[in-house]
C-alpha cells in the first residue's frame, strides 16, 4: 500500500500519480497502429514485439499483437481511451487468443483507468472500507475485468461492468502481456458500451448457535436443530449453517461409532427441513466410506436433495488419533444465490483451504467449527474477499471463535450472544468491497497472487 501522507500532500500526490500513470511507460513505435492506439513498455529493456494486423479478430476488426522471446520479464501493452459520462454504467468487453502463456491470470492483464480531461486520475464516490488510512484521498483505482469465457474458436472473452466516477470523462483501456517467455497474445478490439446498473444479488446468511444435548443418538442430535432451522426460515434465510460433527457432540461415543454414509440418514432428515423451509442447509457430520471416516460439511438444497460435501483437509491431533482421514478436494457449489464453498474447524488455522475455495470462485464460505482463533477466521474472509459464516460450540465469553457472519473485509457483521439463537445477515454479492489505495482487491487477486506448481485455469478464469 502507499504510505499515509498528511492531508495537504495527499491531493498533490494523488494528482501526480494520475499523471504518472500516463508518463511512466516508454512508447513503442508501430508503423500501422490504428489512430488513437499507442503501444508501450514499462522500460525499453523490457520491450517485447508489438504489432498490429488489420484483419482477423473475433469481429474482423483487427488484432493487436504482443510477442515475447526467450528473455525473462518482458512486458508490453496496447492502450487507447474511450469517452465516458460520469455516473453511467459501462459494459467492457475484449477477447484474446494466446499461445505459450503458462499463467494467463498473471500474464494476460486488462486494466481500465478512469481519468479527467487532462488524463489524471479521478475520485470515486463508491464507499471504501472504513478504519484504514484516515485522510486518504478516495481515488478511483484501476479496474481489472475478470469475467472470463472460453470460446470454441480459441478466443477467450474478458468482460466487466463498471460505474464511471462522476468526474471521469474518459477511460484508458490497457491490454497487457507480461512475464511470459516465448509467448504471444492477440487482442481483439475492446468495447465500452453504456449499460443499465447491475441488479442487486441479495442473500440472507444465517447461522445457528447451539450445543445439542447428546443424550440419545446422532439422529436425536439432528432433530434438536429443527426449531432453529424453522427460526432461520422465519427470518427469511437463504442459507443456514450448523456446527461441526453435530451427530457426535456430547454422545460420548467414538468418531467411528457416529459415522454414517453421506448422503445418508442425517442428510435425508435435513433434506426434509430444507425442502419444508425452502433454504440451503450446511451441516457438520461424520462420514463413513468403507474403512475410512471423514469429518465433513454436507450441503443440502432447498428441494431437499443432497448437493455435495467437503471432507475436512486439516486435521488436529485429536482427530488423527481418533482415526479420522483427511480429505483432499476443494469443491465449490453453484446455488441460487451464488457460489458456495465449505471448510471445517481446524481448516481455519491454515490459509490454503479458504484460498483454494476462493480460487474456484467461492463467494461465501460456510464454516462449521468447534472452535478456532477468531482472528484467523477474519483473515480467511479478508484475504480472499469472501463472506464467511461460522457456527460454533464456543461460548462468546471465551473470546474464541464466535458464531458469526464475517464480511469481505474480515469485519463481523453479526454475532450470536446466547445459546439457542439464530443470527442472520443480509449481504449483496454484487456490491463491491473497495479498499483505500487498493480498490477492488478481489478483482486483483488472480493477477497478483503467486503461481503454484500444477496450476490449471478453470472456466471462470481463476486457477485451481
Amino acid at each position: 500500500m502507499r504510505p499515509l501522507l498528511p492531508r495537504p500532500w495527499s491531493l498533490v500526490m494523488f494528482l501526480l500519480v494520475g499523471i504518472a500513470t500516463l508518463r511512466g511507460a516508454v512508447p513503442v513505435a508501430v508503423a500501422n497502429a490504428p489512430e488513437g492506439w499507442r503501444a508501450s513498455a514499462p522500460r525499453e529493456e523490457l520491450r517485447p514485439r508489438l504489432a498490429f494486423e488489420p484483419t482477423g479478430g473475433i469481429d474482423g476488426g483487427g488484432r493487436w499483437i504482443i510477442e515475447t522471446d526467450a528473455r525473462e520479464g518482458l512486458h508490453g501493452f496496447w492502450a487507447r481511451t474511450f469517452s465516458v459520462e460520469g455516473g453511467q454504467h459501462y459494459q467492457f468487453h475484449v477477447a484474446r487468443k494466446a499461445t505459450g502463456v503458462t499463467s494467463p491470470r498473471r500474464s494476460l492483464v486488462v486494466r481500465v483507468l478512469w481519468q479527467d480531461d487532462k488524463g489524471r486520475a479521478v475520485l470515486t464516490e463508491e464507499p471504501l472500507v472504513r478504519g484504514f488510512l484516515p485522510g486518504y484521498t478516495p481515488r478511483a483505482e484501476p479496474e481489472y475485468p475478470g469475467d472470463i469465457k472460453a470460446r470454441a474458436d480459441g478466443w477467450t472473452e474478458v468482460t466487466g461492468v463498471y460505474r464511471a466516477p462522476a468526474k471521469a470523462v474518459r477511460a484508458l483501456v490497457e491490454l497487457h502481456l507480461q512475464w511470459a517467455t516465448h509467448a504471444r497474445v492477440e487482442w481483439s478490439a475492446p468495447s465500452l458500451q453504456p449499460t443499465p446498473p447491475p441488479a442487486s444479488r441479495l442473500v440472507r446468511l444465517a447461522s445457528v448457535h447451539y450445543q445439542p444435548k447428546g443424550k440419545i443418538s446422532p439422529m436425536e442430535n439432528c432433530r434438536e436443530f429443527a426449531p432453529l432451522i424453522a427460526d432461520a426460515a422465519r427470518q427469511k434465510a437463504d442459507l443456514v449453517v450448523l456446527p461441526e460433527t453435530l451427530t457426535f457432540y456430547r454422545l460420548g461415543r467414538s468418531y467411528a461409532d457416529c459415522a454414517e454414509p453421506v448422503p445418508g440418514p442425517s442428510t435425508e432428515y435435513f433434506g426434509t427441513l430444507a425442502r419444508q423451509h425452502n433454504l440451503y442447509i450446511v451441516a457438520g457430520l461424520l462420514e463413513r466410506d468403507g474403512a475410512l471416516v471423514y469429518n465433513v460439511a454436507a450441503l443440502i438444497g432447498p428441494d431437499g436433495r443432497f448437493i455435495g460435501k467437503y471432507r475436512k483437509v486439516a486435521l488436529p491431533r485429536g482427530e488423527v488419533e481418533g482415526g479420522i482421514h483427511p480429505g483432499h478436494e476443494y469443491p465449490v457449489f453453484d446455488t441460487r444465490f451464488g457460489k458456495l464453498g465449505m471448510m471445517v474447524c481446524y481448516d481455519g488455522f491454515f490459509p490454503e483451504v479458504a484460498r483454494q475455495l476462493a480460487n474456484r470462485g467461492a463467494e461465501v464460505i460456510a464454516f462449521p467449527v468447534w472452535g478456532c482463533n477468531p482472528g484467523l477466521a477474519s483473515a480467511r474472509a479478508c484475504e480472499n474477499h469472501v463472506f464467511l459464516v461460522s457456527s460454533t460450540y464456543t461460548d462468546p465469553a471465551a473470546n474464541w471463535m464466535p458464531t458469526a457472519v464475517y464480511d469481505r473485509s474480515g469485519a463481523v457483521l453479526v454475532q450470536a450472544q446466547q445459546w439457542g439463537t439464530v443470527i442472520v445477515a443480509e449481504v449483496d454479492l454484487n456490491q463491491r468491497t473497495l479498499w483505500p489505495s487498493l480498490g477492488d482487491f478481489r478483482a486483483e487477486l488472480p493477477h497478483n497472487r503467486p503461481v503454484w506448481e500444477n496450476e490449471s485455469a478453470d472456466v471462470h478464469g481463476l486457477v485451481r
